[in-house]
């Protein structure tokens, strides 16, 4: 039997891109281009992107190594304040399991022609089966390819 337990933790992580704060938010809100970042490794098994970005509204992947565990995510948008801010709430569950229930706030913050994002998470991560420090090092990773996306963007304009 699974001993129970639940740890509570908050991480920020902030990033500057060289793109407008309208051109970041479009990545989170454009299905075709949060597609192109919001995934696992390439070599991972991905059952796509379902995105309905409007308050109220749901959003699901889910993914892993071929052939072993099944990664899932599944969030609810709170609040959008177009090119500003973005919350949301979501839990992951590793094989149906659930192993962390977090709100997370994205800030839009223009400085000059580049935008400062701010990434704040307040997780609840269950059963030992996560931890903040896990789930961090997986948000740098996705937050470093927004930034590839988003210079792919820029140099093909």
């Amino acid at each position: 039997m699974t001993e129970r337990s639940v740890t509570h933790a908050t991480f920020t992580i902030e990033r500057t891109y060289d793109a407008s704060p309208e051109r970041v938010f479009a990545a989170f809100a454009d299905p075709e281009i949060k597609g192109q970042w919001f995934r696992g490794p390439d070599e991972w098994d991905d059952s796509g992107l379902e995105l309905d970005f409007r308050v109220g509204g749901r959003e699901r992947t889910s993914g892993g190594p071929k052939g072993e565990w099944v990664s899932a995510y599944e969030a609810t948008y709170h609040d959008i304040v177009p090119n500003e801010r973005i919350v949301s709430s979501y839990d992951m569950r590793i094989d149906g399991n659930l192993i962390s229930v977090s709100l997370a706030t994205v800030e839009l913050k223009p400085e000059g022609d580049a935008t400062r994002l701010i990434f704040t998470e307040q997780g609840a991560y269950l059963d030992a089966f996560d931890n903040a420090e896990g789930r961090e090092e997986g948000t740098r990773g996705l937050l470093d390819a927004l930034g590839r996306v988003l210079e792919r963007q820029a140099a093909t304009a």
